[in-house]
């Protein structure tokens, strides 16, 4: 895979390269068949192969986007469950490395960065995907304890996490009124309500809370801090799905390369084919277009710069490129391309959700427009 881009130096070209040796010779080996065990086993590897402490720093404001970008892209060129169970530690538990007290942050971070505990953000309802101002969820708290009442669903993790960082509204203002709470999952009053099976199988769940009983030291930051603790976090790591993105994509485009020239077709190979050679080439310029501009993002977030603007456009750009990417392989596979088992069968499973996550690509292009707007000195969309 090349790291030739202008956002990257030589230890991000040297990690990536050390991940790459690394997949190739420790994945593969976990049977996915039953998800929850595979995702148990990936975060114990990835702890134990020191991958983890690259999104679970410990400490405020040192996550590195570029870091965590090259993992997350190289992790899924090789395995899709791999990047979500590397993914899901960091945003799961990146509400406590950005704004965990330094008792939380001791009693559960190390954990989360060895492969011991397993994190989980519980950020979404049924009525609250995208407009997180819409949370339902209620904290009455009273000094003592807070108590939580209400569901989250779509949470990734849900049902194997050792814990969950809560958004839950303490007051009614839309977005001054949500305050995050650390809840271990055998908290009584939290259950596992359901278990939602998806298109890509791995570990999620519709949580429900009724007269959970939490003490007031498990507040994550100020009362009324939620909004910016959801925001801040997830501003880490979505750049990070458009990295994801990537690693699909070029796997894909490998798989489907390889395919080309090795398949026989009317006595040539299909890569002879002018048509094949054009599809060829639109995968390759998607690939690089999404590169640069998730790397854009990353190389800025690191130099302190904003990026709602550009991490939209990587996240947009990168996943629905990679869909496409990712569709044009199965297509020259041919039967092949939709038969279980096959890698760009999979990958067309695992690509999809990517546009739905931590925003789906409608509300990224609101998030560009309005930032294009301010730019352009005119009122927000």
């Amino acid at each position: 895979m090349e790291r030739d881009w202008p956002f990257l130096d030589e230890d991000h070209r040297a990690l990536a390269a050390e991940a790459d040796a690394w997949c190739r010779a420790e994945l593969g080996h976990i049977d996915h068949a039953d998800a929850d065990a595979a995702c148990k086993a990936l975060v114990r590897q990835l702890g134990a192969a020191g991958w983890l402490r690259n999104c679970v720093p410990g400490e405020k404001s040192v996550f590195s986007a570029r870091r965590i970008c090259l993992l997350r892209e190289t992790l899924a060129y090789h395995d899709g469950l791999a990047d979500f169970a590397f993914a899901m530690q960091g945003l799961g538990s990146g509400a406590l490395s950005l704004f965990g007290s330094p008792r939380q942050q001791a009693a559960w971070l190390p954990r989360v960065a060895d492969g011991s505990a397993i994190a989980a953000f519980a950020l979404s309802e049924p009525q609250a995907g995208s407009d997180v101002a819409a949370i339902a969820t209620t904290a009455r708290c009273d000094g003592e304890c807070c108590i939580l009442d209400g569901e989250k669903t779509w949470i990734s993790n849900g049902g194997i996490a050792d814990f969950y960082v809560v958004f839950a509204r303490s007051d009614p203002h839309p977005t001054r009124g949500l305050s995050a709470f650390l809840v271990p999952a055998d908290t009584p009053g939290l259950e596992i309500a359901e278990r939602i099976e998806v298109v890509a199988p791995h570990p999620l769940a519709r949580l429900r809370f009724a007269g959970c009983r939490v003490p007031a030291a498990a507040r994550i930051g100020e009362a009324g801090d939620g909004f910016r603790i959801a925001m801040q976090t997830l501003d880490v790591f979505r750049t990070s799905v458009a990295a994801a993105a990537l690693g699909f994509a070029r796997r894909a485009y490998d798989e489907a390369l390889a395919h080309a020239q090795a398949r026989e077709m009317f006595g040539k190979h299909l890569a002879d084919f002018q048509m094949t050679q054009a599809r060829l080439a639109e995968m390759a310029l998607a690939i690089d277009a999404a590169a640069l501009l998730t790397y854009r993002a990353a190389w800025r977030r690191d130099r302190g710069q904003p990026v709602t603007r550009e991490a939209a456009m990587a996240k947009l750009f990168a996943t629905e490129q990679a869909q496409q990417v990712i569709d044009a392989a199965v297509q020259l596979f041919g039967g092949r391309g939709v038969q279980r088992g096959e890698t760009v069968e999979r990958l067309y499973r695992e690509i999809r959700a990517l546009r739905i996550y931590e925003g789906a690509s409608e509300v990224q292009k609101l998030i560009i427009a309005r930032e294009e707007l301010k730019r352009a000195g005119g009122k927000e969309a």
